[in-house]
């Protein structure tokens, strides 16, 4: 266009310029849900097809991942019909990838509602480099906090429903989208972790909030859910309620925070002092008090189903000499080794093994009778003599076996099972005693 005059200008010149500079005008129908690609420019010929499904274009705008051309999992495509309705004029910047491009296209956004129809006139035009460096820059500050908050919306209960809604996983910007509270918790409970879906039910349901969330008040809940990638990552769903005039009126902020690393690594850290808690320190098996609980959920469990328990007491002979002889250091390592041995024997078996003290060893069984242990502990034995341990050689061991009966409380099983191994001991040490 050439340049004039400022009063020399008409508004068929500014159309004109507009449709000279403009990228992309589409003109949208939600009722049949069909839109229809008016102008564009040559850069942005292969965006979107001339015509299509008018949610498969709220999706290419909206629904991928906010810093990469990668599409958000099926699960949330649920919500696509509920964006895409506007009240009126609406304008933003957003993000676009061109087909077969990794690399975002800024575009400002604007969206003309045609009074009293259902149809919407989309313009979009292409930002300056120097706007959007600068738009780039400013999404980046926000980048801690959108690693941290997922998802946040605005609720107002009695009236059922939502505004608000910012995805910053989509976008740095409020999405603009139409849906009511009640459709909103009936489709998230489908990106809700199974194990965790009937407390998320619980906690969202309007009654509940109702009766446990006061005026000021912030409440919160914590589960897996599927991200917009679709993997499953820990969260922490926040309700936090308005402080409003009066009780009747019941609006609160909902967000979904984060918090998948510090879960993990808190995880991490309990299993460690579970290990601690549970676990002998020297070998790793179980220490006495849990080897105790496993022999006592054994014998409940056959006093409730008569499922047969049967267990096994290993004692190392001379264990003494071997410290006297080669140190308390090559006793520990022997230790250590006949701990491995025991852990893979019972491996993939209805056992417990554990270490009881000293050098004695404790293995409780499931599914066996006292003769069927018999043969297992004597097959035991027999590998223990045939090992070579570390710095000394070959030890052998004397085992105690012993059957739950239908009276037994621990302390009758525990005293049959140490008096077979001292009868062991006494009838020459390396062999295996039933009682």
């Amino acid at each position: 266009m050439s340049d004039k005059s400022l009063e020399n200008y008409t508004l068929q010149d500014i159309f004109g310029l507009l449709q000279e500079n403009v990228a992309i005008v589409i003109l949208a129908d939600t009722a049949v849900n069909k839109y229809r690609v008016l102008a564009r420019n040559n850069d942005f010929a292969d965006f979107v097809e001339e015509t299509g499904s008018y949610d498969d274009l709220i999706q290419k705008l909206w629904f991928h991942i906010a810093k990469s051309n990668e599409k958000v999992s099926e699960e949330y495509n649920a919500f696509v019909s509920y964006y895409g309705k506007f009240k009126g004029k609406y304008s933003r910047k957003i993000k676009v990838y061109p087909k077969r491009s990794d690399t975002p296209t800024v575009l400002q956004m604007t969206v003309y509602p045609i009074k009293d129809t259902t149809k919407y006139v989309y313009i979009m035009d292409e930002l300056y480099d120097e706007y959007v460096q600068e738009y780039m820059t400013s999404g980046k500050v926000n980048t801690t906090i959108q690693n941290t908050f997922l998802f946040s919306m605005y609720v107002d209960l009695v009236n059922d429903t939502t505004s608000s809604i910012s995805v910053t996983e989509v976008s740095e910007e409020v999405i603009n989208a139409d849906i009511k509270y009640s459709d909103w918790r009936m489709m998230t409970v489908n990106m809700i972790w199974p194990e965790d879906k009937e407390q998320f039910l619980k906690i969202t349901d309007p009654e509940y909030l109702r009766t446990h969330l006061d005026r000021g008040r912030t409440t919160s809940f914590d589960c897996q859910m599927q991200n917009l990638e679709g993997k499953y990552i820990w969260v922490k769903l926040i309700f936090s309620r308005a402080m409003t005039s009066t009780e009747e009126d019941f609006r609160f902020v909902f967000m979904v925070q984060n918090i998948h690393d510090s879960s993990m690594q808190l995880m991490s850290e309990l299993k460690k002092y579970e290990k601690l808690a549970q676990n002998d320190t020297l070998t790793e098996l179980l220490n006495q008090g849990s080897i105790k609980a496993e022999i006592n959920n054994s014998i409940d469990k056959y006093h409730r189903s008569g499922i047969n328990v049967a267990m096994m007491m290993l004692d190392l002979d001379f264990f003494k000499k071997v410290n006297d002889t080669y140190g308390h250091s090559a006793g520990d390592t022997v230790l250590k080794s006949l701990a491995d041995l025991l852990k893979d024997f019972v491996a993939e078996k209805e056992a417990a093994v554990g270490r009881w003290g000293g050098e004695e060893f404790v293995i409780v069984y499931n599914n066996k009778t006292g003769d069927e242990l018999y043969t297992i502990a004597d097959e035991l034995r027999k590998k223990v003599e045939a090992t070579e341990f570390p710095k000394i050689g070959h030890v052998t061991c004397s085992i105690g076996v012993t059957q739950v009966k239908d009276e037994d409380t621990f302390e009758d099983a525990f005293d049959r099972m140490d008096k077979a191994m001292y009868l062991s001991k006494e009838n020459g040490r390396n062999t295996v005693t039933l009682v």
